[in-house]
Formats: C-alpha cells, sequence, structure tokens
C-alpha cells in the first residue's frame, strides 16, 4: 500500500494545432539555459522533431519545436524540414539519429495513450526538456501533465510557449493541465512534485526520455527507488538507457562525430561513463512486469524508422516499459529476503 510523501523520502491520428511562423528570438544563454551542456541536447532533439513532422511518412508530429530553436537565438542554421537536410536519411546526425528521435517520440507518445485509455490522470515526465506532450496529445480532460526539469529550460520554454504564434493568435492551450515544476534531477526532487499536487495514492505513468544516459549510475537507481516507492498497482514506467558501456567502434560513428562539428554537442563527453545499473532487474523484484526492447524493434513493427548501421552508436539503446500491478507488488512484499 502507498504511504506518505513524509514517509517515502529517506501510428497516431491525433489532430495537430496549425504549424505558424516561429516567434522572435528570445535569448537562452544565461543561467546554463537551453544553449550548453545537456540541455542543448533539448534543441538537437526538437530540431529532429521539427525534421520529423515534415516527412510525408512522419512518426510524429510536433507543431511546437521548431520554435524553440529559432527562438534559442543560437541555431539559426539548424536545418528544421526534411528538405533542408541533402543527404537525407544518409545525414548521421539529422538522417539517422534525427529518425531515432522520431522514433522514440512516436512510441513513448503511444505508450502514454495507452496508459490514458486505461485510466492513468496522472503523467510524470522526468526531464521533460522541450516535450510539448501536455500541448498536441489528446488528453483526457481530468490529466494531469507534471513536467520536471531545470529552472532555465522551463523558464525559456514558458516564454514562448507564451508567445502567440502571429499577433492576432492566442498562445497554444494545452490539451491537459500542465505542471511545469523546477528541479535538479540529479538531487531530491520528489517533495517539489509532491508539493504541486502530485498523489502518491493515484497510479501514475512516468517517462524518462534522453535523460538517464547522461546521469550517473547511483543517481539512476536512486530515481528508479523513488519511482517504485512513489507508485501504486496500476502505475506504468517508460525509459531509455543504454546497455553498458559503449565500445570504442560505437563511439567513433560518424553520428558522434558529424553533431560535434555542426552543433557544438559532444554526446560522447556528455554520456556518462560509469557502469550502468540493471534498473530492469530492480523493477522486476520490486514487482513491476517489465520489457525491454531494441529501438529497431519498433522500427519493424511499424514499417518505417531509423536501421541498424556498422559500428551504430544507437545499437546499445534500449527502451524499457515497466507496469506495477496488485499482484506483483504483494509478491515482492511477501518475497523472504537474505540475511
Amino acid at each position: 500500500m502507498a504511504v506518505t510523501a513524509d514517509e517515502r523520502t529517506g501510428d497516431s491520428s491525433t489532430p495537430e494545432p496549425t504549424t505558424a511562423p516561429a516567434p522572435k528570438a528570445v535569448a537562452a544563454t544565461t543561467g546554463g539555459g537551453v544553449v550548453t551542456g545537456v540541455a542543448r541536447t533539448a534543441l538537437m532533439v526538437a530540431a529532429a522533431r521539427a525534421i520529423e513532422s515534415g516527412r510525408p511518412d512522419a512518426l510524429a508530429h510536433d507543431p511546437y519545436a521548431g520554435h524553440f530553436v529559432r527562438a534559442s537565438g543560437g541555431c539559426d542554421d539548424w536545418p528544421l524540414h526534411p528538405d533542408d537536410v541533402p543527404d537525407g536519411l544518409e545525414d548521421p546526425l539529422w538522417g539517422h539519429l534525427g529518425r531515432y528521435f522520431g522514433l522514440r517520440t512516436r512510441v513513448f507518445d503511444d505508450h502514454l495513450m495507452r496508459q490514458a485509455e486505461a485510466g492513468i490522470r496522472q503523467v510524470v515526465l522526468l526531464g521533460a526538456g522541450l516535450d510539448t506532450r501536455a500541448h498536441r496529445l489528446p488528453w483526457p480532460r481530468d490529466c494531469t501533465v507534471y513536467e520536471l526539469d531545470r529552472e532555465p529550460v522551463l523558464a525559456f520554454k514558458q516564454r514562448i510557449l507564451d508567445a502567440p504564434v502571429r499577433p492576432d493568435t492566442p498562445p497554444p492551450t494545452p490539451r491537459a493541465r500542465r505542471v511545469p515544476i523546477a528541479a535538479d534531477l540529479r538531487l531530491d526532487w520528489i517533495d517539489a512534485l509532491c508539493g504541486a499536487g502530485f498523489d502518491p495514492e493515484r497510479p501514475t505513468a512516468w517517462v524518462v526520455e534522453g535523460l538517464l544516459l547522461y546521469l550517473p549510475a547511483a543517481v539512476e537507481s536512486r530515481m528508479i527507488d523513488t519511482i517504485d516507492r512513489f507508485s501504486v498497482p496500476g502505475s506504468s514506467l517508460a525509459y531509455e538507457v543504454k546497455l553498458g558501456i559503449e565500445p570504442a567502434t560505437a563511439r567513433a560513428s560518424p553520428l558522434y562525430s558529424t553533431a560535434l562539428k555542426r552543433i557544438g554537442i559532444d554526446l560522447v563527453a556528455l554520456f556518462d561513463r560509469d557502469p550502468r545499473p540493471d534498473s530492469a532487474a530492480l523493477l522486476t523484484e520490486r514487482g513491476w512486469r517489465t520489457e525491454t526492447h531494441d529501438p529497431y524493434d519498433h522500427t519493424r513493427c511499424l514499417g518505417r524508422g531509423p536501421l541498424p548501421e556498422p559500428s551504430d552508436a544507437l545499437a546499445g539503446n534500449r527502451w524499457t516499459f515497466a507496469a506495477l500491478t496488485e499482484d506483483g507488488r504483494s509478491a515482492a512484499q511477501t518475497r523472504p529476503t537474505g540475511d
């Protein structure tokens, strides 16, 4: 049974909003906004979503993504449409990696919509970045989406969302109740979440997308533990990890060198180099039912998306989907432990 916060601490056919010209650039260079470090990867993913949205066989649509990129003031030469990528899908950055982000967006979108259809009404996005799911997905009216990230990232995001895309139109309205929460996810964040209205007695759909790759192993383990302790049966978790430490052949991939040369993002340097914990095993021990997939499994299921390459930098990526059941939790609580 769940306990209080104080006790615990220790192919989508969704209609999309109309795309419009990007707003005037907004400064985002102070306080470590979205132009440096890990936060800059949020702009990279946003650009990839904008490009994906323009494909005739798009896996996902995000009409807001391009606005963030252009408004950042530091990415004016980044492509935002497939026609702006000369080598198309052969381009290691905006082709291969970009399509990967499109696939990830689609798969995680579909997962969240299934949770909403099953009755879950609170969603927690840890490391939300420039994600716009609260705006672009067809949530039930009584659904709340909590977005946790660093304050400069959320502040930049809010400024762009608050800016009308045209002088005669109002800013976009979220389709769910959206609650942004400034937090350093390397530290304790659960009190801020509970203080913003999160109810640990209700089932939750948790998403940790594109974050754990950059966190130390101990932080990942603590985050998974916190999610487990603040979940009740009926909750779900979707997250992305890399399996172990990449071999030298993968780290020499043109995907990484191209990202550094063209957009100044050194992904290899940003990835945490510690051996990774087996978070799926931990969840299984706690009564969660887990499934871990190679992303290319979803390419095959959907009939489109990125394909494996020689010395593939994405070969070690895995997406895990976990569900906490009443029987699983009960079995975990009654299982004998060692001395």
